[in-house]
């Protein structure tokens, strides 16, 4: 017993336990239960009167739509990305490589800025798009491509590890035994990589519902059109209404935790029928 406790790194249990609760209390469960504390002093009708008002609804449309579409077209050019890094060689492959992890290194009004430039009217890429009638700055698409670009790389690098680790001869058995390339991929190789493509998508999501620097500036913030939640509650707390801006967190809190729940519930499934641990 002596010897055992004498090669753990960390200290007991006891004190081990005790500064990850303070720790976390302090960095996560105290700050969000004062956001339920905060909107505890309004009435039932009053906290139903500002968080359905009409231009907070439309922002929860677009802040939640936004996302979930956003995080779903990750998950498909995500595996897609993760994918050809993993299985081809071609010349710059390192520096595609590097690129992905560009939206985490750079600063998000900078991203956001960059974007505007680029999808504006006069933009290098807004100039032939808008010649077809496509609007993408100051649109809802123009949140759509910021969260895009934000959400990517949580896909990439969540997927690709598992497909480094995948042994090929899976499917080179399921190609011994008949099966085509589709029938590899979806009984084969998918089965396997879809708990860490179910963890990129809960993360592109969690990051796209949050996120402000990058869309504000390319999202133009026109009421009922293109105005994000994020920037709402940024609103209220700007006319000191701190109570408005409480509520309107709690709910963006409740829902994103719902799905978040919801998502990690079927991928805890998956995995257990997949036969592989979590």
């Amino acid at each position: 017993m002596a010897r055992s406790d004498a090669s753990r790194v960390l200290p007991g249990f006891t004190l081990t336990l005790g500064y990850t609760l303070v720790h976390l209390s302090l960095l996560v469960l105290i700050p969000l239960s004062a956001v339920f504390i905060k909107t505890a002093s309004l009435s039932l009708e009053q906290y139903w009167d500002i968080v359905t008002a009409p231009r907070v609804m439309a922002s929860y449309q677009l802040s939640f739509g936004a996302s979930l579409l956003a995080a779903l077209i990750n998950s498909v050019f995500g595996l897609i990305l993760a994918w050809v890094l993993v299985r081809y060689s071609f010349p710059g492959k390192k520096l595609v490589d590097a690129l992905v992890d560009l939206p985490f290194a750079l600063p998000t009004a900078v991203a956001g800025i960059a974007l505007t430039a680029l999808y504006a009217g006069k933009g290098w890429l807004g100039q032939f798009l808008e010649s077809w009638g496509i609007q993408v700055a100051f649109k809802p698409l123009g949140v759509l491509v910021a969260l895009v670009f934000i959400g990517l790389p949580f896909v990439v690098r969540t997927v690709q590890p598992i497909l480094e680790d995948l042994d090929t001869e899976l499917e080179e058995a399921a190609a011994s035994l008949g099966a085509h390339r589709w029938q590899i991929f979806t009984r084969v190789i998918l089965p396997i990589l879809f708990p860490a493509l179910l963890t990129g998508f809960a993360l592109a999501f969690a990051r796209a519902v949050g996120e402000y620097g990058s869309v504000i500036f390319i999202a133009g913030n026109i009421p009922l059109v293109s105005e994000i939640t994020p920037l709402m509650i940024i609103t209220k707390l700007e006319q000191y209404d701190y109570v408005g801006a409480t509520a309107i967190a709690s709910v963006m809190l409740i829902i994103s935790f719902a799905l978040l729940l919801g998502i990690n519930g079927l991928q805890a499934w998956t995995a257990q029928r997949t036969g592989r641990s979590r």
